[in-house]
């Protein structure tokens, strides 16, 4: 007898773990244990649980071991990855939990969890269940029925929905049953499974097919009469294939699984078992949701309710904004939020003591804002940079702001994902959705849709968040003394870099084209010599037959496998490229590729209208404090061979002007003898002498004046990895001697330079007992590796404490340097402009006539960024291309 009351909901555990995995940036608890997919399989699962109010469910995994498919067909799933061990690890971790919620797992040994899953759904609807299935293996929609639903979770512009099917959604979209889907799979094959089908046989052609015919015997028995010829043609040679096909995509529904459907009932899943694996996986989220429910025995997630929804405000069309003006001038803070579409704002959400309003923005509207972000109310965002950059261009200054959530969330190690209004919103308030007063969960991420109302919406949850978060940010930055690194440093410099990121940077595109021939004249080269030294032409991009004609066709000893065959990574190309001419032209022609796809055709194709390149600045990515660029990234043009120097030549001064170059000189040695008070490297740097040749001298035992170029170029290496905490392994393959040579180095140095080895194992104890190591400005870098039970993982926590102080003080002083030298310029109403930044160095579109001034200010301002005990240094350049001015 069917009961709608009766609802079972069987979820893929390992399909959805993977989706949740790799939803949400690689998190982990104080002991480094990783936890994005426990939060993201949980957020699905309890988001599930609301939606379908299931009386029973189960979570299916597969078994190790091999299926009955596999013995079938030896390659069933031959192709599919390996999990990544930060999820592998959570697999059992997810389980634990379960288990604790009592949510049962199923799984049978020699099935598959879909063949469980189809099993149960198939006894739930004999025993009169309506069933849901959630899967990303569209492979379930063939037990689609009136009583079996199958939802298959998709994601765009960032938000998460499913396609949801009974039988009949299936056949309206696909034009055939759930069953004949079976047959469709034996013809077209799926590659993600590696079942073969038939070759040449697509998704239309099979659909058009099973149309048709409805199964593969009835197709098979025409074949000749079946189109296009080609199809026709392989369905008879490979019947028995498409037969096999059908076998391994058949979803199984009468497997023996040791399991009744009123072993499923879903009981209390919020108790005190469950809440103690949230509190010790650090689930936040969870303990906030449920907080003091663990108590209410009986009752589920769907029972309990979620979140309260908040009020929402008021929409006001450009004519109402200026009443709203006069009371936002009257309060002492304004939280805003603008809705983007297509990169331009279409609504601005504000909200001041109490009152939130939505006005759209149209041509009109955007000027009725200048009031208010010119105004004098301290004005309170997430991610404002790009706020900054786009009313710059429309004439428009946003004045007074003061809090930046998403610069506030770096400092303090929340911000996970870097540019994700939900990160903050999860960490601080337990929730990754607000709710409107009709109960539905709105995204707080941009590009909604046209509707005005959903619009506002998601405006009025995005303000809500910042709104209620903002205050505790503020207390928490008080707290752990981020205060001055926040307010000196990087809320100034956003201004600074969204004046960057406007400005651009003239590129040649002329030059960059006629570069680009030249590479491919020499790429083309190199293929014929590499093709002459192998004896046979091959695709040298394609791994599998590179590895081939190296190790099989001309028999060189492979140096290292990998569990799809030979490496030819550069590591081991660079190793036979000693002894082997053909290794060596390998690597050249990589090295031309890439600067012809990387840089040639990356920076041709973000040449703007104007000639120029505007690159973005991230100012909240990486852990040690240093702006990386990116769209396209600027960071990484190659300077360690000529050809690639070259490069430089593309980018150039706009007319009138020149490029002025300033670079800080060994800037992290400095910040290590600053640190490390050690009285050798602060003396080299007060008398400005050569650190590297005083290192090589005291390591190799040789006088001052004795020491040859390859002695210094070994201390060179040796003092810089040093700042990176570098292993003897890495050393050894640096500068291309053996471990036990480069352990010797480090041995030597850290003998000689006994202050720096203090330092930093008093650094690594301090970040082990505290949890981070931090910068002299105070920037900390939370390094949870350090109590982590794996030893490697272990090892890169203790590089990343020795390295994070020194790399991050010389990040700080190079932001601080920038702002001093973007205010001087201004100050002194120079047209001279700040147009790029590379790590130590600076680079500004000089007006002509202004150069000699701009030196002044760029040795001024840098040298005297901050008061350190050693002397910072610049090498300043000019040239009217970036080449020259190096």
């Amino acid at each position: 007898m069917e009961d709608n009351n009766k609802k079972l909901m069987l979820l893929d555990g390992l399909s959805l773990i993977n989706r949740a995995f790799y939803a949400l940036p690689v998190l982990t608890t104080k002991e480094g244990v990783p936890t994005n997919a426990i939060i993201g399989f949980l957020n699905i699962f309890f988001k599930l649980v609301e939606e379908e109010k299931p009386t029973h469910a189960a979570v299916a995994f597969d078994l190790s071991g091999p299926t009955f498919r596999h013995k079938q067909y030896t390659e069933y799933k031959a192709t599919r990855k390996s999990f990544p061990d930060e999820l592998v690890q959570q697999i059992p971790l997810i389980k634990e939990v379960l288990a604790a919620m009592n949510v049962p797992t199923v799984g049978l040994e020699g099935f598959e969890a879909d063949d469980v899953m189809g099993t149960l759904a198939n006894r739930a609807e004999e025993e009169g269940f309506l069933t849901t299935i959630v899967s990303g293996d569209r492979d379930l929609l063939q037990i689609a029925s009136d009583r079996i639903k199958v939802r298959i979770p998709k994601t765009s512009k960032g938000q998460t929905t499913t396609e949801d099917y009974f039988a009949a959604d299936f056949t309206e979209k696909m034009g055939i049953t759930p069953k004949e889907y079976i047959d469709a799979k034996a013809l077209m094959g799926d590659s993600s499974d590696n079942i073969p089908g038939v070759p040449s046989i697509g998704e239309k052609t099979a659909l058009k097919i099973i149309q048709k015919y409805h199964n593969i015997e009835a197709a098979i028995a025409d074949a000749e009469a079946i189109t296009p010829k080609k199809a026709s043609e392989n369905l008879r040679n490979f019947a028995d294939q498409a037969r096999l096909s059908k076998e391994l995509a058949t979803i199984i529904t009468t497997a023996d699984v040791p399991v009744k459907i009123d072993d499923l009932l879903l009981g209390n899943m919020i108790n005190s078992s469950s809440m103690a694996m949230y509190r010790q996986y650090e689930l936040k989220s969870l303990l906030k949701k449920f907080a003091g429910m663990e108590a209410k025995d009986g009752k589920s997630a769907a029972e309990s309710g979620s979140v309260s929804a908040k009020p929402l405000g008021k929409i006001i069309t450009p004519g109402e904004f200026s009443d709203f003006i006069a009371k936002a001038d009257a309060a002492q803070v304004a939280c805003y939020h603008l809705i983007y579409e297509g990169g331009k704002p279409i609504g601005l959400a504000v909200s001041c003591d109490g009152n939130s309003i939505y006005m759209p923005i149209n041509d009109d509207g955007l000027s009725e804002t200048t009031a208010f972000f010119e105004g004098n109310t301290q004005k309170a965002a997430f991610d404002a940079k790009k706020d900054v950059r786009f009313l710059r261009s429309q004439g428009i200054a946003l004045k007074n702001l003061t809090f930046d959530l998403l610069l506030a969330g770096y400092l303090l190690g929340n911000a996970k994902d870097g540019d994700d209004l939900n990160d903050l919103s999860l960490e601080y308030l337990g929730e990754t959705m607000e709710l409107t007063d009709s109960g539905e969960q709105l995204s707080l991420l941009d590009e909604p849709s046209d509707n005005i109302q959903n619009e506002a919406d998601a405006a009025f949850a995005a303000l809500s968040v910042i709104e209620r978060i903002f205050p505790i940010m503020q207390e928490d930055l008080k707290q752990q003394e981020l205060n001055s690194v926040y307010y000196d440093i990087e809320m100034p410099l956003l201004h600074v870099l969204a004046d960057m990121e406007s400005l651009g940077v003239k590129v040649d595109g002329e030059f960059l084209s006629e570069y680009g021939k030249k590479l491919t004249v020499e790429i083309d080269r190199l293929t014929a010599e590499i093709h002459a030294l192998a004896g046979s032409n091959f695709n040298i991009n394609s791994t599998k037959q590179l590895a081939k004609v190296l190790f099989e066709d001309m028999g060189i000893k492979s140096i290292k496998k990998t569990k799809t065959g030979y490496s030819t990574d550069v590591e081991v190309l660079e190793k036979l490229a000693v002894h082997h001419e053909i290794a060596q032209k390998i690597l050249e022609y990589r090295s031309h590729q890439k600067l012809r796809s990387t840089y040639v055709d990356g920076l041709l194709s973000a040449i703007g209208p104007d000639g120029k390149i505007h690159t973005t600045f991230n100012q909240a990515i990486a852990a040690t404090g240093r702006l990386s660029s990116i769209d396209p990234n600027l960071q990484n043009i190659p300077v360690k061979t000529e050809l690639g120097r070259e490069l430089r030549r593309a980018f150039v001064a706009s007319d009138g002007f020149v490029f002025v170059d300033a670079d800080y000189s060994q800037i992290e040695l400095r910040v290590l003898a600053e640190l490390s008070g050690d009285e050798t490297f602060l003396a080299a740097f007060r008398e400005n002498q050569d650190i590297h040749r005083i290192t090589a001298s005291r390591v190799f035992h040789v006088p001052f004046d004795e020491v040859t170029d390859e002695q210094r170029r070994i201390a060179k290496a040796v003092n810089f990895g040093i700042v990176y905490g570098i292993s003897a392994f890495s050393l050894a393959d640096d500068i291309k001697v053996s471990n036990k040579e480069a352990e010797s180095f480090i041995d030597g140095y850290f003998g000689r330079y006994p202050s720096v080895k203090k330092y930093m194992d008093i650094t690594v104890t301090e970040a082990k007992r505290v949890g981070y190591a931090k910068t002299i400005f105070g920037r900390r870098r939370l390094i949870p590796e350090l109590s982590h039970k794996a030893f490697t993982t272990r090892s890169f926590g203790e590089r990343a404490a020795m390295n994070m102080p020194v790399q991050g003080t010389a990040a700080d002083i190079i932001k601080i340097a920038m702002i001093k030298v973007w205010e001087r310029l201004a100050k002194e109403g120079l047209e001279s402009r700040l147009v790029l930044q590379v790590h130590d160095e600076l680079l500004i579109e000089a007006k002509e006539g202004e150069e000699e001034q701009v030196k002044a200010i760029l040795k001024d301002e840098m040298e005297n960024a901050v008061s350190l005990s050693v002397p910072l240094a610049i090498d300043v350049s000019e040239g009217k291309s970036w080449y020259d001015a190096k």
